[in-house]
């Protein structure tokens, strides 16, 4: 019995790992969304949050742009890709919208309160692409945003949460999900270019 179990559990490490290594970057385009066709219940637009500065905000205003959403820290080994998202902002704001939600779910790295992030990134990377308050991305208390973006009865195909800071995720004009990437991608990443169309 247990050498039936060893040997199963040998037999799934690989499916295991190829399950993570894909999980880095998906779009809506890639097979596994083909399978079935999953009804979205609730339109981006529906949704809301509050900026740093405590302003409610309707993801109804950016109807008609393309959207980058970010979870951001302070204190990460990414956090230098603030610079590469503001440059990114500066240059193609007319058509892309970049939203950042600060989050301290991963391994601490963004401590401060809103006057601390605000102060924080305005100061080292002159950023002025819309932040929001700092929010769970991930678990019991994650943010309605984050549920959307992660839940495929919520936008149709999407599973994965943020694994790590800086995962960005894409939607199109019509308030469609259309990629997830890890934190490694930035705005000139062959993949976001690509996904991205600009």
């Amino acid at each position: 019995m247990r050498f039936s179990l060893l040997i199963a559990t040998i037999l799934g490490i690989p499916a295991y790992l190829l399950n993570f290594f894909n999980s880095s970057t998906r779009s809506l385009s890639a097979p596994v969304q083909l399978k079935s066709t999953v009804n979205v219940t609730t339109p981006f637009y529906n949704l809301q949050a509050s900026s740093l500065d405590g302003a409610a905000i309707s993801m109804e205003q950016y109807r008609g742009k393309k959207i980058v959403i970010l979870n951001v820290a302070s204190r990460c080994g990414y956090t230098p890709q603030y610079a590469d998202w503001q440059a990114f902002h500066e240059k193609h704001h007319d058509k892309v919208v970049v939203l950042g939600f600060p989050c301290n779910q991963f391994m601490g790295q963004e401590p401060g309160s809103a006057s601390d992030i605000k102060s924080f990134c305005q100061k080292n990377y002159g950023v002025t692409f819309q932040l929001f308050e700092k929010v769970d991305v991930k678990g019991a208390n994650q943010s309605p945003i984050y549920k959307w973006l992660s839940d495929p009865k919520l936008n149709g195909w999407n599973k994965d949460v943020p694994s790590w800071n800086f995962c960005k995720y894409v939607i199109d004009e019509n308030g469609k999900l259309t990629n997830f990437f890890a934190s490694g991608v930035t705005p000139s990443s062959p993949e976001f270019v690509k996904a991205i169309g600009l």
